[in-house]
Order: C-alpha cells, then structure tokens, then sequence
C-alpha cells in the first residue's frame, strides 16, 4: 500500500505563502531520523530535506499565496496547498495521512491524524520538506524586505516583525486578512 504522508508549514505567519509537502516514502530505503520538523535544528531538517528528496520514491511541494489565503482564508488555503501538493506526486497514493484534524475534501482515501507530524514517517518527510522550502522562501523575501527581518522569523508575528510593521507598513507579501497586518494597514492610513 502507498501511504502519501502530507503536512504544512505556514498557516501562523503574517507574511507569505502557505507550503504544503506530499511524499511517499520508499520502504526499501529507509530515513533514520524523520521527526516533526520543528523538532529538529534547522541544520538537521536541511540534511534530513536533501536525504528525503533523494530516496522517496515521490514527492510534491504545493502553496497557496498571499492573495488566496486573503481571499478564501487560512484553513482553506492550507487545503489548497495540499491539494497541489498531492497532484503533483508522480505516483498516486492508496491513503493519505494529513497531519492534524481535518482532511481536505478530495477524491483520495485520506485520514487526519493529530501529531503525526511526530509519529508518521510520511508526514514527518512532508513536515520536513515544506518546512526546509518554506524558511528558503523568507530567507530569500529577506533580501526583498530587510527591514522586516524575515531571516530571522520567517514571517511570525515576533516582537520585531509587528515593530517593523508598525514602521514601515505592510509589504505584498503581508497577509491583510491577518488582524496585525489589518492595524498596521489602519495606523498608516490615519
């Protein structure tokens, strides 16, 4: 049977997109290691990210974006981005495990599971590689946008992030439909 294992990272952040991960790992070539990827230090989900690329027998990236999160919400855009994520598998699974408890509504034989980021090697792959794809994308919108040190928090309302907000307003990449965004966006217009 093949088991797609699938999670998200991003559905907190004030800024950019929602990163879901699909794979299907291959059971003859076993990853020691997998966790859920906040778990681990950044240095281990980035080896652990290239191992399971390499040995998986697919796997698929899916986001939504900025806009859509602000158009259709957070929750939806998350099962937009797993939705993604799992069309573009080469191979198409027998079950879907998602991390969490609610499953996207798509023609596949899914199942939620609370945790199973931390107890399903499929979902800890997935964690891992949305979660390594994801703080990528910050680090290079970092470049974009220095002031608002996403490098650092890769788009979470930290203390600085909402200074910096504060200060500067809201970038495209800020999502407006997010209640810090939406004051900052109202204190700059006054």
């Amino acid at each position: 049977m093949l088991i797609a294992g699938v999670d998200e990272v991003g559905r907190g952040p004030l800024a950019g997109a929602v990163v879901a991960a699909a794979v299907i790992l291959d059971p003859q070539r076993p990853i020691v290691g997998l966790n859920d990827s906040k778990k681990l230090t950044e240095k281990r989900r980035e080896k652990l990210a290239v191992e399971i690329r390499e040995k998986a027998l697919t796997w698929s990236l899916g986001r939504a974006e900025v806009e859509e999160i602000d158009e259709i919400n957070i929750l939806q855009a998350t099962f937009l981005a797993m939705q993604r994520a799992l069309e573009g598998l080469h191979i198409q699974p027998d079950l879907v495990k998602i991390d969490g408890n609610h499953c996207p509504k798509l023609a596949y034989n899914m199942e939620a599971i609370i945790g199973g980021d931390a107890t399903v090697a499929e979902i800890s792959a997935a964690s891992i590689i949305a979660k390594v794809a994801r703080d990528a994308e910050l680090v290079a919108l970092d470049a974009l946008y220095p002031q608002y040190g996403f490098a650092k928090h890769k788009g979470y309302g930290t203390a600085a992030h909402l200074a910096a907000l504060r200060e500067f307003g809201a970038t495209p990449i800020h999502r407006r439909s997010f209640a810090p965004v939406r004051k900052a966006l109202a204190a700059a217009e006054k």
